[in-house]
Formats: structure tokens, sequence, C-alpha cells
């Protein structure tokens, strides 16, 4: 009987000594994981009230909080944001692709596109060299004008990692990512009107060269309505090719361990692309109703915003502040390469 009991006894404390262990461990996530929504919250309140790029308000407040960062409890909780909240935002964001988007975009418009992209990767390159930063700045900043913007820009941060690229670099070109953006938004449906473009050409045209999904949707509408029907469509299609450029990405990068990895385990897309990849495919076979895409978006845009808040807290503000102007180079180049070959196409085949 003794021996039951004592069995029993070390039962009950080794269950009461587990539970308050888990309860710990998950508490730890806490602090951090409640300063970044509560950040994340200011930012998207100030984004409703002053029409300005929720992103780039996400950085600004995140980098305004940074002494938070200073106290290790909120550690485990801003690291969870960044990483896991990007790869869900990333995931959810599948929901507003449908290959028949792809498709109705047409063969030869898409190949356009196809090179548009690769021009605008490739000036990347040049301004990264022209400015003195690593060949890496140069893939952030061209990869994430070609395809979506800071989407892309978190997507392929998650490949390059921080051991190639410091964050700080990351954050600087979300900043010139966000600005051009909003700026190519504004700017763009004037050109494109002060030029005589057609509704399908300045569709193309904005569609081709604006980053954020939502600006250039909102840009293509602000021509015309049917100029943003087409500026949806070739956006769509941009973002749909995340998943090829982030394969490519995983392939010519080397490990940042210094180690060698097969051809086949490098090509391995990241699980978060491959599930982004899977909800596309459900979303063009099953055709899920227009609410449940508009509340992905919504769900999409609101784990993405954690995700850059709280990046920018757990930076280094003095390091982001001795990059100077050199650091912006990359996204500008990219910037303009992006919107004179998107102008050549749309002149010479629409």
């Amino acid at each position: 009987m003794h021996g039951a009991g004592d069995l029993f006894g070390e039962i009950y404390l080794a269950e009461q000594g587990t539970r308050p262990a888990e309860r710990q461990r998950l508490g730890g996530y806490f602090p951090g994981l409640a300063v970044c929504a509560t950040a994340a919250a200011a930012a998207a309140w100030l984004s409703d009230h002053y029409d300005f790029p929720i992103i780039l308000l996400g950085l600004i407040v995140g980098m305004a909080l940074n002494f938070v960062s200073a106290d290790e409890r909120t550690h485990k909780g801003l690291d969870f944001a960044s990483r896991t909240c990007l790869r869900i935002g990333i995931v959810v964001l599948g929901l507003q692709i449908t290959f028949a988007q792809v498709i109705d975009l047409g063969l030869v418009p898409f190949a356009a596109l196809a090179v548009i992209m690769a021009l605008t990767i490739g000036a990347g390159f040049v301004g990264a060299r022209i400015s003195g930063q690593s060949p890496y700045a140069g893939l952030l900043a061209g990869g994430a004008t070609a395809i979506c913007g800071a989407s892309a820009a978190l997507a392929l941060y998650g490949v390059i990692g921080r051991q190639r690229l410091p964050q700080e670099q990351f954050a600087l070109t979300l900043v010139g990512i966000s600005l051009a953006s909003a700026l190519a938004m504004s700017v763009y449906p004037v050109l494109a009107g002060q030029m005589g473009l057609s509704d399908a050409q300045a569709g193309f045209l904005i569609g081709a060269s604006v980053h954020d999904v939502a600006q250039a949707i909102g840009g293509g509408y602000a021509f015309s309505n049917a100029a943003g029907m087409d500026a949806t469509i070739v956006k769509l299609a941009r973002v749909a090719l995340l998943a090829p450029v982030i394969a490519l990405a995983s392939l010519a990068l080397r490990p940042s361990d210094g180690g060698s990895k097969g051809v086949l385990r490098r090509l391995t897309l990241p699980w978060f692309i491959t599930a982004f990849l899977v909800v596309m495919v459900l979303n063009s076979l099953i055709g899920f109703p227009a609410e449940v895409n508009r509340i992905g978006l919504t769900i999409s845009k609101a784990f993405l915003l954690l995700a850059v808040t709280a990046t920018a807290m757990r930076m280094h503000v003095n390091m982001v502040m001795g990059m100077g102007w050199r650091s912006a180079v990359p996204v500008l180049v990219a910037t303009l390469v992006s919107f004179i070959a998107s102008l050549l196409f749309a002149s010479l085949l629409l």
C-alpha cells in the first residue's frame, strides 16, 4: 500500500510540476506578443484614419518602440511574431489567386510580365552593386519590387536569412518599398492619362509596376474601372509567381552555414510557400466565396503587419540610421526599371 501511495504521490507531483512549467513556457510568449499586437493595432488605426500605407506605419511604430526589446521577456513573443506570423500571412495570401486569373491574362502578356519581373530583379542587383550593397540586398529589393512588395520581401527574407542580410537592411528595404509603392499608386495613373494610354495599356502598366497588391488595384481603378480590372489580373499574376521566384532563390543561394546541399534539397520550397501553393490550388478548384477571399485578405494583412512590426521592434535603430541613403538605391533602381519596362510592353503589345 505504501508503494502504491508513493507511486501515486510521485505521479501527482510530477503532473503538478509539469503543468506550471508548460504554462510558464507558453506565458513566455505573452509579453512580446502583447506589445507587438498593441503596436500593430496602433499602426492599423493610424492607417485607417490618415490613409497612409499600413506596412510603413507598422515599421515606424515598431522602430519607435524598439526600446521594449531591451527586456529579454519580450524576445520569445517578438521572434514568434516575426517568423510564424509572417508564414501564416503568406499562406493565407493564396486565397486571393486562382489559375484562371493567370490564364485570363493571355500567353503573350504573361510572357511580357515574366520578362519585366526578370529585368526588375536584375535591376535590384545592379542597384546594389553601384551603391556598394551586398547582392542579397539586391535580391531582396528586386524581388520585392517585381512581385508584391512587402509580402514578397518578407518571404524572400525568410530564404535569405539574417546571417546573410542584417535586419536593419531588411527594414530599410521595406521602408523604401512601401514609400515607392504609395508614390507609384498616386503618380502612375496620372502619368498614364498624360501619355494618352488606353484602359488596357494603363491597367497593364499599373498592375505590372506598382508593388503592393491593394495599391496596384487601387491605382488601376483610379484610372478607370476597365483599367482596374486589368490591373487586378496582371497584379495577381505577379503574386502567383511568388513561389517560382522563391524556389529559384533557394536554388541559387548557398547554405548560410557554409555547408553543401544537393540541388534537389536546395530547390525544396519552405513549408509556408508550399502551403501557399496548396491554398492557391484549392481556391482554383473549389472557388471560395468572395466573402472568404475578403476575410482572407484581411487576415493575411493582419499577420504580415504583426511580422513587420515585430521585426522593426527587434532592430538596432542606431545601425539603421548609420546605413545612409545608399541602402535605398536598389529599390529606386528596381522601381524605375519596372516602370520603364512595363510602359514599353504596354505600348508595344496592347
